[in-house]
């Protein structure tokens, strides 16, 4: 449990109540760098990032600010920053069909069934920026307008990643719901 007493041996550089931050975080943290990063390793070195950056920042700490909410905004603000700093290449992303009325209510009876684990394994089938733009946008409740000034794109295009993500979603969902049905199946 992260408490004031703990942030203040923290400022005062205690390398003990550095560590013991990073264990209570640490949960919180790589929950969210897993979620924009397909690699563990690139997780972990955001969330390391992120971490430094929530140590260097404590003096900056507004105290009425939640501790658990700012740090939360830092690590996903750590995970942006490395995009931006990655924005140069590009992957080629294709659309896929889109999908009949009698197979989106098989996927609304998959995700019914399926656990958040097998979501973030799922999360991983979709290209990098519409992942990451989905996750801001549908995980953590930010609005188009701020996304777009987080990646330097419009707000159309932020708008368009989240649909293409869900589109991705829903094709696997279907895909899996399908084979399910098909392996259940006597």
């Amino acid at each position: 449990m992260v408490n004031e007493s703990l942030i203040a041996r923290c400022l005062r550089e205690e390398p003990r109540a550095q560590h013991e931050l990073y264990r209570a975080l640490y949960p919180q943290m790589m929950s969210i760098c897993s979620r924009y990063e397909r690699n563990k390793q690139d997780a972990v070195a955001r969330m390391n990032q992120g971490f430094l950056k929530i140590l260097n920042g404590l003096s900056k700490r507004k105290p009425e600010v939640p501790f658990e909410l700012w740090t939360r905004r830092i690590m996903i603000n750590t995970v942006i920053d490395d995009h931006r700093a990655q924005q140069q290449r590009k992957a080629s992303e294709t659309l896929d069909a889109p999908l009949e009325s009698s197979t989106l209510a098989e996927v609304n009876d998959y995700l019914h069934h399926m656990e958040a684990d097998a979501f973030a394994v799922l999360l991983e089938r979709v290209p990098e920026m519409s992942r990451r733009v989905f996750n801001l946008f549908a995980i953590d409740g930010y609005p188009h307008q701020e996304i777009a000034q987080m990646l330097g794109i419009s707000e159309g295009t932020s708008k368009w990643h989240v649909s293409h993500a869900r589109q991705v979603l829903q094709n696997a969902l279907a895909r899996m719901a399908s084979s399910t049905a098909t392996t259940a199946t006597p």
